[in-house]
């Protein structure tokens, strides 16, 4: 039996964090660089051991997540990791990355946030002209932070609308702040014309994805994946055609699901939720874009008409214009009527 090259698939990746983006080698590279001591987790020990089903499992994601993000002291390093984002998803049949970026976790090394937002979009100008992928950024707000600190990213990211800006998030631990108090942050956001696509549905059940869309104007969910645990939520969700970011690796190293046959992407394709599949994180959680598909075949069974829908799913959740989306879509039919030649 043969199978088609999942790696040539085209896709978009739309679940992809800032220095969780970073490869293994440069976060060494860099840290050695700028004399930054990295803890066995992210040198000799990598991929590290990951939990989040308690605080104390979060608290450490977050603190390698921060050392990762403390590597990062140049231009040049921004602009190297944003290149190799796009080179990385390029290599994994991507076509269209919307990478998302707190700028407040950088503003004190590089001059505010607005330098640095400025530094970014630049640096995903030149990366996509590099390597032929669409770079756009989604601008998130901190979850532990104050709602107002959401409300000053919002107006920021409002501010880019058309320059690169695509969306505007909400991420870190769910089971910490109200989400409800960053709606004013959502409405200036909407308001401009941005996606709103903060996380929900991942660490906390299903009562987080209703408050995203009842009260942040969600058009995208970061995760969703607990949304199955609400029928009536998941009908709502599929027929509002709200996309769910799946990072079926993250799910299960962060402890949202024992094994990777537990991720329930089988039960939300076949309840007709559009799927954006998602690597979130792969400096922490060890695998790319190519890999989440690969688990969806491998763990899940999915065929390759099956893979084919769900790179459609991403493509219709991107924030990409119809032309670029049609285009995209195209190719997928393509794929998926050439000859099956790579060895199962």
């Amino acid at each position: 039996m043969t199978q088609r090259d999942l790696r040539v698939l085209p896709k978009t990746h739309l679940h992809l964090h800032f220095s969780g983006s970073m490869r293994h080698l440069t976060l060494v590279e860099l840290a050695d660089k700028h004399g930054v001591r990295l803890p066995d987790a992210l040198r000799t020990d990598w991929p590290p051991e990951l939990s989040a089903a308690d605080e104390r499992g979060w608290f450490r994601f977050q603190r390698l997540y921060d050392i990762a993000r403390s590597v990062l002291r140049t231009e040049d390093d921004v602009r190297r990791l944003v290149r190799e984002a796009a080179e990385d998803d390029r290599a994994d049949g991507s076509r269209w990355l919307e990478i998302q970026v707190d700028p407040s976790g950088y503003a004190n090394r590089f001059h505010g946030i607005t330098e640095f937002t400025d530094l970014v979009l630049d640096a995903a100008r030149d990366a996509s002209a590099s390597t032929g992928i669409a770079v756009q950024v989604i601008i998130a707000a901190n979850r532990t932070r104050h709602p107002l600190d959401a409300r000053t990213l919002a107006r920021l990211a409002s501010q880019y609308v058309g320059r690169g800006v695509v969306g505007f998030g909400l991420s870190n631990d769910e089971r910490r702040g109200t989400t409800s108090e960053f709606a004013p942050a959502f409405r200036i956001a909407r308001s401009a014309g941005l996606l709103a696509a903060p996380h929900g549905g991942e660490l906390c059940g299903p009562a987080t994805v209703r408050t995203c869309l009842d009260e942040l104007g969600a058009g995208r969910i970061g995760h969703g994946v607990r949304s199955v645990e609400d029928p009536d939520l998941l009908k709502r969700v599929v027929d509002a055609q709200i996309a769910l970011e799946v990072c079926p690796a993250s799910n299960v190293s962060l402890g949202v699901y024992r094994r990777p046959e537990d991720v329930p992407l089988r039960k939300l394709y076949e309840a007709g939720a559009r799927i954006a599949l998602g690597a979130d994180d792969p400096l922490l959680f060890g695998s790319r874009l190519a890999e989440q598909y690969e688990s969806a075949r491998t763990v899940h069974g999915f065929t390759d008409p099956e893979l084919a829908d769900l790179a459609r799913s991403s493509v219709l959740a991107s924030t990409a214009p119809p032309d670029v989306q049609k285009t995209l879509l195209t190719e997928i039919d393509e794929w998926l009527g050439t000859p099956a030649t790579v060895p199962a």
